[in-house]
């Protein structure tokens, strides 16, 4: 035979052999190569003894573009061809499909980041091995998957190190400065117990903890801190190197003064609890951090003053905290009120809600319990009244008689936007009622449409442009309330769908409404004037004298947190009423509201009561 002729079947015989992966020995593997290579290149159906049927297809498989890359002709149906493809692809899903993991990940219903760690390593625990808490974390955490997630393997003195953080909250001054001291070690500089020869003298940090649970480490990377992993080591190094995207602590929008601060709260928790711990540096304000949801995490601050608040409202505060499980509170406060308070389907609010430092430093002097939600810039203040949530702080920046006369102004505002409609609807339907000095009350000429019909087609315009002024941006603002105003409120009653006064009064009441202090007492009064006009329309004056009746029972029956919402009109204390009828000096202020059962009662001492009075 040729010599070449030798040489290419012999390279044929070895690539066979090759793909075929045969695990018969030595001298048997190039017959058997050899003979199912001439099968398929002439068509020969004769088989060996010790081959398979699927061997043979993966032989064809494979000696398919070897035969083609030497220049020789193979002739097979295009159906073999196909279904060798759809078989490899067949494999390659059975394949995915044998994956342990896959199947462990499929398999896996935790419903906390505790139980996806013990499902995946047994315990809780931080493992010795970096490799083991890699795959951890890849399986947990999202490693190699999220790009935010930074797992950096390092070596320090010899000894194997990884830092775990988040790309997006770690401070990278500090995180550098960090690791270019560490980056000068040496083995010799390395003491027995490593971990406190880093945390005590080689990382020059001042927020460094020891952790040696590895869902708390977890935790605390996926809130802005860092976390170091040592080889050998059942104890991490937490380090505080967060910092959060947020904004400038700007007056909030809602409680804007003309005296008075200029700084509000933001959607960072620990400037906000900066904010008021620099206007109260009392020693015994404390702050107490919860986590709520299973999976959100979110931080919540319970804020009082030791020494004087109630401590069995503290502890019925933080214990309803504690008892909430739910997989995660996104709306921050709302939700965590909901959860805390409840309230069901009451429109009344049961929390005060503040944006201001000043507001909350005060109610905490009164013994107030102060609640701080992660991610947002309101602050929960509890127990409330109703008269509370009617105060605002420009009564207070100015003299105490125009702070009463502010507040008078603000009072007569708020029951305008609940009584004033459903009064002139009812002296309408019964002129009879009208006192002789109200005789022009009443509207000269009736409209095309029915009256209650007017007044929900205007309370509905006046939400729908409410609603409109919050989506719309400032510069086209000014814009919107010309159209709404002149366009819309004009043309309807020159057309004879209004009548003048049902325009003039909604204007009223709407001016009311808006002049509240509180935006959520502001929508529960509008509902209670809704309902009112209904009762009036429905059963005149009875329904006027029922509704009104509920409403009281209402407000007398809501509790918050133990403490009467209508404190103190019902149970009624003399002083305490005068108090916010009046707007008090700040010197006659002596002691604190009784509601609150605070532990330190008095504002002033009696020596200094003396002192005054000499």
């Amino acid at each position: 035979m040729d010599p070449d002729v030798q040489d290419a079947e012999a390279s044929d015989e070895l690539g066979t052999q090759d793909a075929e992966g045969s695990e018969e020995p030595g001298a048997q593997e190039p017959e058997s190569g050899k003979k199912g290579f001439f099968a398929r290149l002439f068509g020969d159906d004769e088989e060996t003894g010790d081959e398979s049927d699927q061997g043979e297809d993966e032989e064809a498989s494979a000696v398919q573009p070897k035969a083609a890359a030497a220049g020789k002709t193979l002739e097979q149906p295009e159906e073999n061809g196909k279904s060798a493809r759809k078989n490899a692809a067949g494999g390659a899903e059975a394949k995915k499909d044998e994956d342990p993991r896959q199947k462990k990940r499929d398999a896996e219903r935790s419903d906390s980041l505790e139980e996806s760690i013990i499902y995946w390593q047994g315990s809780d625990n931080i493992l010795t091995s970096l490799e083991d808490t890699k795959k951890t974390l890849v399986e947990v955490m999202g490693l190699n998957s999220s790009f935010d997630v930074v797992f950096r393997e390092m070596t320090f003195g010899g000894q194997r190190a990884a830092l775990l953080c988040i790309s997006g909250f770690a401070k990278d001054i500090i995180i550098d400065e960090i690791l270019k001291r560490l980056t000068y070690l040496t083995p010799e500089n390395i003491s027995a117990d490593v971990l406190a020869s880093f945390m005590g003298e080689y990382i020059p940090h001042i927020q460094v903890e020891k952790g040696d649970v590895l869902s708390e480490s977890i935790t605390k990377v996926l809130s802005g801190m860092s976390v170091f992993f040592l080889e050998g080591e059942t104890e991490v190094i937490i380090m505080d190197t967060r910092s959060y995207p947020s904004r400038n602590p700007d007056e909030p929008s809602i409680e804007r003064v003309v005296r008075g601060a200029r700084d509000g709260f933001t959607e960072t928790l620990l400037s906000n609890i900066a904010l008021v711990r620099r206007r109260v540096r009392d020693p015994g304000l404390k702050f107490e951090m919860h986590q709520v949801g299973r999976r959100t995490r979110t931080d919540v601050c319970v804020a009082y003053i030791d020494d004087i608040v109630d401590k069995t409202q503290v502890k019925a505060v933080t214990d309803k905290i504690k008892d909430v499980n739910i997989d995660g509170i996104p709306l921050a406060d709302k939700q965590l009120e909901e959860a805390i308070v409840g309230g069901g389907w009451n429109p009344y609010p049961l929390v005060r809600y503040s944006e201001r430092p000043d507001v909350v430093a005060s109610h905490l002097l009164e013994g107030r319990v102060v609640i701080f939600v992660d991610t947002s810039p309101s602050v929960m203040v509890l127990p409330t009244t109703f008269f509370d949530l009617c105060q605002h702080a420009e009564e207070n920046r100015q003299t105490p008689f125009m702070g009463t006369y502010l507040r008078w102004v603000r009072f007569i505002g708020i029951f305008a936007s609940m009584f004033l409609l459903p009064l002139w609807m009812l002296l309408v339907i019964h002129p009879e009622l009208k006192p002789p000095m109200l005789e022009f009350i009443g509207p000269q000429k009736m409209a095309k449409i029915p009256l209650l019909a007017q007044f929900l087609l205007v309370e509905l315009g006046v939400d729908l442009l409410r609603m409109a002024a919050v989506h719309t941006p400032t510069p086209l603002g000014s814009a919107m309330g010309l159209i709404a105003a002149i366009l819309v409120g004009d043309i309807a009653v020159q057309t004879g769908l209004f009548v003048n006064e049902v325009v003039l009064y909604m204007a009223v009441a709407s001016i009311g409404m808006f002049a509240t202090p509180s935006y959520e007492l502001g929508l529960a009064n509008r509902t209670v004037r809704l309902v009112l006009l209904l009762a009036v329309a429905a059963f005149q004056v009875q329904g006027f004298m029922i509704g009104t009746t509920l409403l009281v029972i209402l407000l007398t029956t809501n509790r918050s947190y133990n403490s009467s919402y209508m404190w103190p009109f019902i149970p009624f204390n003399a002083k305490a009423m005068g108090e916010i009828i009046i707007r008090q000096p700040v010197l006659n202020s002596k002691t604190r509201p009784s509601f609150n059962k605070t532990r330190d009662n008095t504002r002033m001492p009696p020596v200094q009561e003396k002192k005054n009075k000499s």
